[in-house]
């Protein structure tokens, strides 16, 4: 069963579904899976909790105040307001919140009684069984953006156009491709990415073939995400910072050309950028490339999940490495928590490099002494993050400031959370005792 025929079977939006899983904190994998079917559990718990989970949805259209749930939840105004800063909801000119506030969700935050809720989903699934860790606020947000495909909302009917193209932007590191992936999963679209060897003209079988032949060819082919990197060096414009080569510029006019016939061909194009800034207004206009996704580096609860992840990924069930993190409690996610949180603003990649780093110094130590009985001291966490920090560079932390500034231009109301937990996150790393030096980034060499 899809989440709308849920939705529509209980009078229930399925915006309220989602926002009622994102408040009460419920792991994505024991609700829907990324195509939208829900799982029998939630099935369950909806039918046999629908009265709740009206009340739920009664509540959250409706426009309040602080003071007003307060009353309703019987619960102190400071507390509730501290919740709210932290939240950061978008409010009106009277003072009153807009309709993306639960007082239920507030209610649970300070200690609410709802175990009824989580009795329906006490079995957590493995992080390897997991479609993705963490991530749930963009899942929902990429999922809202390609509503149009999912639900067959027709132009006919509602004058709502598929999205012809897709940027998908945010630091190196962070998953764009990964998501690209996943969008063409959840749409059920052929993945198809363009290399950048196939930009300008080339020889297939010693036949010549120019980009604009190449691109005509996979337009015939329905149902097709074409995917294309460094998508600001190709879509940029000519500035004194951003030079232009011809084949770049053919390759924006090519796409430029077709982009217009993408809907009917049911055909997708989602570009990567590591930044927003540089691209043509051109291309970003209305029935072009007109969805920014943005991609962020995971946050200190996803970076421990994701480490665990990494560390057990591909592992047989009596590997000597999971039997060492067992005997370590690291096969647990409360462990990574502290070296987590020393890893502000690192992408994925740096997650990956540090749990390889960490497996090489675990199996050196038993290539010593031929023992499983190891133990993950603290030299050994600080040495695998020293490894992984060699990446960030001052570079890399321009480009996040970079990120800060795109995003809050162009999705800040979306995400002001996570876009303030990376401000604070990168503050970590500003100068700060160096006054007359020019203002910038200083990589801190105890982490």
């Amino acid at each position: 069963m899809k989440l709308a025929d849920l939705a529509k079977e209980l009078q229930i939006s399925t915006e309220s579904f989602i926002k009622f899983i994102q408040d009460f904190d419920l792991e994505l994998s024991e609700c829907i899976t990324t195509n939208f079917e829900v799982k029998d559990d939630f099935v369950k718990f909806a039918r046999e909790n629908i009265i709740f989970l009206r009340k739920y949805a009664l509540d959250l259209n409706q426009n309040k105040t602080i003071e007003d749930i307060a009353e309703s939840i019987d619960q102190p105004t400071d507390k509730i307001a501290e919740i709210i800063k932290k939240e950061k909801p978008k409010l009106f000119d009277n003072g009153k919140y807009k309709s993306s506030v639960s007082s239920f969700g507030i209610d649970n935050q300070l200690g609410g009684n709802y175990q009824f809720i989580y009795n329906y989903f006490g079995k957590s699934t493995p992080l390897q069984d997991r479609d993705f860790i963490g991530y749930r606020d963009l899942f929902f947000f990429i999922s809202n953006a390609l509503e149009p495909f999912l639900n067959h909302v027709s132009v006919k009917d509602w004058g709502i156009h598929r999205p012809s193209g897709i940027i998908l932007y945010g630091p190196p590191g962070s998953g764009k491709i990964f998501w690209a992936n996943k969008i063409a999963e959840i749409i059920n679209y052929d993945f198809k990415e363009i290399k950048r060897h196939f930009l300008g003209t080339t020889f297939i079988n010693n036949e010549k073939t120019t980009f604009n032949d190449y691109l005509i060819k996979l337009m015939k082919d329905e149902k097709v995400l074409l995917f294309l990197e460094d998508f600001e060096e190709l879509m940029g414009t000519n500035s004194d910072d951003h030079s232009f080569n011809g084949c770049d510029e053919e390759t924006k006019e090519i796409i430029l050309h077709n982009i217009s016939h993408f809907e009917e061909d049911k055909i997708l194009m989602v570009g990567s950028a590591n930044s927003v800034q540089p691209i043509d207004k051109e291309i970003l206009a209305p029935g072009r490339f007109d969805v920014l996704i943005p991609v962020f580096p995971p946050n200190l609860k996803e970076r421990s999940e994701m480490l665990l992840y990494h560390m057990k990924d591909n592992l047989s069930e009596d590997a000597l490495l999971l039997r060492i993190l067992e005997e370590n409690e690291a096969h647990q996610i409360p462990f990574w928590n502290a070296i987590s949180k020393k890893m502000q603003v690192f992408s994925n990649t740096m997650l990956i490099d540090f749990t390889q780093s960490l497996k090489k110094r675990i199996r050196n130590i038993y290539l010593q002494n031929h023992s499983s009985d190891i133990k993950i001291t603290q030299k050994m966490l600080d040495g695998a993050l020293k490894d992984a920090s060699s990446k960030l560079t001052d570079n890399y932390l321009n480009q996040i400031q970079d990120f800060i500034f795109d995003v809050s231009v162009n999705n800040y109301d979306d995400f002001p959370q996570r876009i303030e937990a990376l401000k604070k996150e990168l503050l970590h790393y500003k100068v700060v005792d160096l006054p007359n030096n020019p203002i910038g980034f200083s990589h801190n060499e105890d982490i």
